[in-house]
């Protein structure tokens, strides 16, 4: 009998080991996030002023998809469709502020920490504590998570985060991320620390770095400012240029906390901004068809996954990819099954993403027109297949018509072919009506 139990034991220990082993070896997750950034505003990209040396060494080290997208070129919804995999009609969040008394009637959008108004905020993030989230799937692992940067939810805590900078305070500047911008823009010694914790205690880890970079306000560093105001007659231009630089660099101080830590090779680093950004040159501000447009300038973003001995590094510039396919692509990599209701793919595997045949997005207002229906909100949706976009207005735009653009060939979308080819048109607007066809398309 005592043979038997011992071997139990044993059996039991060695069981143990080799659980806490995988634990071990299951790969961190680092998730970084330019906000408002244009598509082409790199080197790596073709940029031939702006320099970033620390994202082009990324990229030269992951699957770089030059042609990847978000659904909506608004920060809010695409913040959650990136750490939720949904698109935004689904996960619920659609603009970045919620309905407020006497919006229907013409009155103005009162102030954010107005109390009346703090309550339509707090009310709104039932959509947040109603999803499932990457922190939420990979609690389940034993993974801790940090959340840094832009963060619109309220408290960290309602994203499943174990640790964060944003406490969701509205009363105050809780809006988009309150202490939480500070990262990046004040250095990264938050992301060090936990860092730190999480190799002492041996746990997996997922880091939302998501700063508020180069995000307005544009106050580079001088050293940069300078740098970029010899490069163009545009000082706003000279601040913006200035400000991705300054992105990349605080990009590679995060590389650099994961690299003296011994973490590279064991952590995949995936690449996305929220949305696209076109300065203009007498202030610091976007242009039309970038921001807040369905619009390659709005919607278009390089899209990379770094994970050392795993994905063998390459560039990607034919196949179609989406934000929504980031979620699907970290579950499969730490070997959870995939909800079937996530629309994305996983950008590991060449054959599905080689059968995919469109991608979507849909643009909706910045101010939500309703609390509970996406669509009340919908202003474009659209659609990618092969060479060709479709912009098709809501019949909320009564006066615009669908456009079609060869965005291979004319990424700048000045020639809108709709007229030429109404067959294209027709069969894109189907592909669209079988994605999602709301009352108001």
């Amino acid at each position: 009998m005592r043979i038997d139990f011992v071997s139990v034991v044993l059996v039991l220990v060695f069981a143990f080991v080799g659980v806490s082993r995988v634990c071990a070896e299951r790969p961190n997750i680092l998730v970084i996030l330019s906000d408002d950034q244009a598509w082409g505003d790199y080197s790596f990209m073709g940029h031939p002023h702006i320099q970033t040396p620390r994202l082009d060494q990324l990229a030269k080290e992951s699957l770089t998809f030059t042609r990847g997208y978000v659904p909506d070129s608004l920060c809010r919804p695409s913040l959650m469709t990136i750490i939720s995999g949904l698109y935004p009609h689904q996960h619920g969040i659609v603009g970045n502020d919620p309905p407020w008394n006497g919006m229907s009637e013409g009155m103005p959008r009162p102030a954010h920490n107005q109390p009346e108004y703090v309550k339509s905020r707090e009310a709104y993030l039932r959509h947040i504590d109603r999803a499932q989230t990457m922190p939420d799937y990979l609690a389940s692992l034993g993974y801790r998570s940090l959340q840094t940067g832009k963060w619109w939810e309220g408290n960290y805590s309602r994203g499943g985060f174990t640790n964060g900078m944003t406490q969701g305070d509205f009363l105050r500047d809780g809006r988009h991320g309150d202490k939480g911008l500070d990262i990046g823009r004040e250095g990264i010694a938050p992301i060090e620390n936990f860092l730190d914790s999480c190799t002492e205690s041996k746990s997996p880890f997922y880091l939302w770095y998501a700063p508020f970079l180069p995000h307005a306000p544009h106050n580079p560093p001088q050293r940069l400012l300078d740098k970029y105001s010899k490069r163009v007659d545009s000082p706003p231009i000279a601040k913006y240029w200035a400000m991705c630089e300054w992105f990349d660099e605080s990009c590679g101080k995060v590389l650099d906390a994961l690299e003296k830590r011994g973490l590279s090779e064991n952590t995949i680093v995936m690449y996305v901004c929220d949305n696209g950004w076109i300065n203009l040159r007498d202030e610091s501000a976007y242009a039309p068809r970038s921001k807040r447009s369905p619009n390659e300038g709005g919607v278009r973003t390089p899209i990379m996954i770094k994970w050392p001995g795993h994905i063998q590094p390459r560039h990607d510039d034919t196949t179609l990819v989406s934000s929504i396919d980031l979620v699907p692509t970290a579950l499969a990599a730490v070997g959870l099954k995939v909800p079937s209701e996530l629309p994305g793919s996983n950008l590991m595997d060449e054959k599905t993403l080689a059968q995919r045949k469109a991608i979507f997005g849909e643009i909706l207002e910045h101010d939500i027109q309703s609390m509970d229906d996406p669509a009340a909100s919908l202003l474009y949706r659209w659609v990618i297949r092969g060479d060709y976009k479709l912009i098709d207005p809501s019949n909320r735009l009564s006066d615009e018509s669908p456009q079609l653009f060869d965005v291979t060939n004319d990424p700048s979308e000045d020639h809108n072919l709709a007229t030429e080819k109404p067959e294209v048109v027709k069969s894109l607007q189907a592909e669209l009506d079988a994605w999602w066809n709301p009352p108001t398309s």
